[in-house]
C-alpha cells in the first residue's frame, strides 16, 4: 500500500502563498554556525538568529532588510535550540531555551535585546523534572501571550516530555505530558503556539502530530497526524493574518501551510498550500514578522536562514 504524501492532499490549483526572498541575508557567510532557529522584532524591524558552532557568537542580530548588524557577546549559553522574542512600546526582551549539556544547559534563559542575561528558569547545568525548584531537561521551545502566559515544551529528547504554562511570576499554572502516544502524552514536544482563541498548538514532533489544549486549564481539545505521514512537524507558528498554521518537516525539507480552524474543535488537517526546499535543506523552526508577513526559516542543512515573503 503506498504511504500518501502530503501532495496527495493538494489540490492541483492550490494557491502558492509566499515566496523566497533570494536578497536575504545580504551577506550568507555573516551566518557562521548552525542556525537552530530565529525571532523577530517586528517594532524596531530586527532578526535575531541563535546559531551553535565553535568560536562563533550564540546570537546574531540582522536588520528586517537582511544587513549584519551586531553580533551577541553573552558567554552564559551552551546549545541555543529555541529563541522568543517579547516585544511591545513597554516590554522587550529575548528568550532562549538551552539544550546544552554544559554548565548553563537545561535551563530557559531571558536577555536584553543587547544580551544581556536578566532572567534563568531551571537549574543551570543540571537536567532534571523537578517542578520545585523548577528543572528542565533539554527544553525545546517556549511562548508567551500577553504579559502573564507563558508556555514551555521540554524537552527535545531529553528525559521530560512535558508542556507547562507558568504565570507572569514564573510559577506553575498547569502541566500536561508524559512519554506515550495517548492524548496529552508527547514524543519529542518541539514547538509550541498559542492562538486568539484560546488554544495552545504543540508540534509533537516524534508522534507525527499535532496536539491542542485549551490554555485556560490545559484539556485536551484534539490533534492532526494525517498531515504527518512522511515526517513529524517541527514547527508551530501563525501567518500574521492568523489564517495558516506554519510547519517545517526537516527530514524532508518542506514548509505546510495548515488552515487555521474558528474557535472550537480543529477538525481535521487542512494543507493549503506547500514549499518544497532542495534536498538537505532541513528547516529546523520558523518565525513570523506580524507586520509584514514575513516568515524566517532556520535551516540545519544549510546552515542559513532564509526569508519568505507574500506573494
Amino acid at each position: 500500500v503506498r504511504v500518501k504524501s502530503i501532495l496527495d492532499f493538494l489540490s492541483p490549483a492550490s494557491p502558492q502563498l509566499y515566496k523566497l526572498d533570494a536578497g536575504w541575508p545580504r551577506n550568507p557567510a555573516s551566518i557562521k554556525g548552525v542556525p537552530y532557529d530565529v525571532a523577530v522584532d517586528h517594532l524596531n524591524s530586527l532578526v535575531y538568529v541563535a546559531q551553535r558552532g565553535d568560536n562563533v557568537s550564540k546570537v546574531l542580530v540582522f536588520t528586517e532588510d537582511g544587513y549584519f548588524k551586531t553580533a551577541w557577546k553573552t558567554n552564559t549559553l551552551d546549545m541555543p535550540h529555541g529563541i522568543f522574542a517579547v516585544i511591545d512600546e513597554d516590554i522587550k526582551s529575548i528568550w532562549i531555551t538551552d539544550v546544552g549539556q554544559g554548565p548553563y544547559g537545561h535551563t530557559v534563559k531571558q536577555y536584553s535585546p543587547s544580551g544581556s542575561l536578566l532572567k534563568t528558569l531551571g537549574t543551570p547545568g543540571i537536567a532534571g523534572s523537578r517542578l520545585s525548584p523548577l528543572q528542565f531537561d533539554q527544553p525545546a521551545d517556549i511562548f508567551i501571550k500577553g504579559e502573564d502566559e507563558v508556555y514551555i515544551v521540554d524537552g527535545d529528547g531529553g528525559m521530560n516530555n512535558r508542556l507547562l504554562k507558568l504565570t507572569d511570576d514564573f510559577s506553575l499554572q498547569w502541566i500536561l505530558g508524559g512519554n506515550g502516544t495517548k492524548p496529552c502524552q508527547f514524543f519529542i514536544p518541539h514547538s509550541v503556539a498559542v492562538d486568539d482563541m484560546g488554544r495552545v498548538w504543540v508540534a509533537d514532533r516524534g508522534n507525527k502530530r499535532i496536539q491542542v489544549f485549551d490554555t485556560f486549564l490545559g484539556e485536551y481539545i484534539g490533534s492532526w497526524d494525517t498531515c504527518f505521514l512522511e515526517d513529524g512537524p517541527y514547527s508551530v507558528r501563525f501567518t500574521a493574518d492568523k489564517k495558516y498554521l506554519v510547519v517545517v518537516q526537516l527530514n524532508i525539507s518542506r514548509m505546510l501551510f495548515l488552515a487555521v480552524p474558528p474557535v472550537g474543535g480543529i477538525g481535521d488537517c487542512n494543507v493549503v498550500s506547500t514549499i518544497q526546499m532542495a534536498d538537505g535543506v532541513r528547516p529546523h523552526l520558523v518565525d513570523i514578522n506580524v507586520r509584514t508577513g514575513s516568515i524566517y526559516v532556520a535551516e540545519l542543512g544549510a546552515e542559513q536562514v532564509h526569508k519568505y515573503v507574500p506573494c
